[in-house]
């Protein structure tokens, strides 16, 4: 793991600070935001912000199996997702894994494979990365193993998501893609569909199990929700059981239905920045436009997180320091993290060091530490021109 930072103290940027762009500096000492005279880079030409916090990413896959047919070891594909994220501007970010009757990389033994690795990983680690559990309705044999799993290996978010339908209209109208989905799944198709058949004939313990799952969750302090709430009365079950978080709600009337009772609405960034979803669902920017969106996450592209916040404020839907909330200061609060995602004495220092003119993150620091560090930004914090010495690794 890098070292902290020595203290210093970033000067001539414009810094998010108090919900407000402001021109002042920002000291850093022991990992965390402080104040005082210190050793001074100087940063004019770029945007100091808060961390980003990803809620929900699964661009990992792609590290770990960058072809379906070409796997690597889980902990290179970790690797690269840490320095990915590192250097896009995430600070924090939870790894999106499947716990379903789907089977291959979204099979219950693969998501202890990758809870095994993450531990082993989390010494090297540059971005704070965390595992959510991304739990198939229909897996109601599993609920032992997989609350063991969670408390093994501490995992605090959790979202159920039901895609049975998808799949029993996929058995009976598109051979090819069952196909496929056993193929990667490693079965034949016929094994596939007794799969998908035996995971349909769980339906009457449905309920019973997230309601076991809701109040186990709750014991233990794992926050918990849903994802791709197709309409209004899924998304009212899931919150009347607790599970409040509305994860990429397909259509607007879950997420009217969320904030109508104070539940936040999460929404992937790459819907913002493609200007739709490529699944054909509803846009993200007509749920920020009528308030209905409460923070956004990478989905599947960690560039996609602070483009989007720059898309809004240059559509003039957001200014900068609100565009930005939905990527920091909002999904923290969502996850309870209160020392982070803003920049504030006494903080965590999580920063992401925007050129101003170009909008790419040159540097970020996550903790105190430099995890990213490109551009003329490495010049600022490595040239002799500043008094700022870094100690030798």
């Amino acid at each position: 793991m890098p070292r902290f930072l020595p203290p210093t103290r970033l000067t001539g940027a414009t810094i998010l600070r108090d919900g407000m762009m402001q021109r002042r500096s920002v000291a850093i000492a022991d990992g965390r935001i402080t104040k005082g005279p210190l050793p001074a880079v100087n940063l004019s030409g770029y945007l100091i912000l808060p961390g980003i916090v990803d809620l929900h990413g699964d661009a990992f896959e792609r590290h770990i199996a960058p072809r379906p047919s070409a796997p690597f070891p889980i902990e290179t594909g970790l690797r690269a997702t840490d320095r990915d994220a590192a250097a896009h501007g995430v600070t924090t970010a939870w790894l999106a894994q499947s716990w379903s009757w789907e089977g291959g990389a979204r099979a219950p033994e693969y998501a202890e494979d990758l809870l095994r690795a993450h531990a082993a990983y989390r010494a090297e680690m540059l971005t704070d990365l965390r595992v959510q559990i991304r739990c198939e309705t229909h897996t109601v044999n599993t609920a032992e193993r997989l609350l063991s799993l969670v408390e093994e290996f501490g995992v605090d978010y959790v979202v159920f998501n039901n895609h049975l339908g998808e799949a029993l209209a996929m058995a009976r109208d598109d051979p090819d893609r069952l196909a496929a989905g056993a193929s990667r799944a490693g079965r034949s198709p016929q094994e596939h569909l007794a799969q998908i058949h035996a995971a349909r004939d769980q339906a009457r313990e449905v309920p019973r199990y997230l309601c076991r799952l809701a109040e186990a969750f709750d014991r233990r302090g794992v926050l918990y929700g849903s994802h791709d709430d197709p309409d209004g009365n899924t998304r009212e079950t899931y919150s009347l059981i607790g599970a409040r978080i509305c994860e990429f709600p397909t259509t607007r009337a879950p997420a009217a239905l969320a904030r109508a009772v104070n539940d936040p609405v999460i929404m992937g960034a790459p819907n913002v920045v493609r200007g739709n979803s490529q699944a054909g669902n509803i846009r993200a920017v007509d749920l920020i436009h009528d308030g209905l969106c409460s923070a956004l996450v990478s989905d599947y592209y960690y560039p996609s997180l602070a483009q989007a916040a720059f898309r809004l404020v240059d559509s003039g839907l957001l200014d900068l320091p609100r565009a930005w909330a939905l990527i920091s200061e909002t999904p923290a609060q969502i996850l309870r993290l209160a020392d982070r995602g803003r920049i504030d004495i006494g903080k965590r220092a999580d920063l992401a060091i925007v050129n101003e003119k170009t909008r790419i993150v040159e540097a970020t620091i996550c903790n105190g530490r430099i995890t990213h560090l490109a551009g003329e930004a490495a010049h600022r914090f490595l040239s002799g021109e500043t008094d700022l010495h870094l100690a030798a690794e």
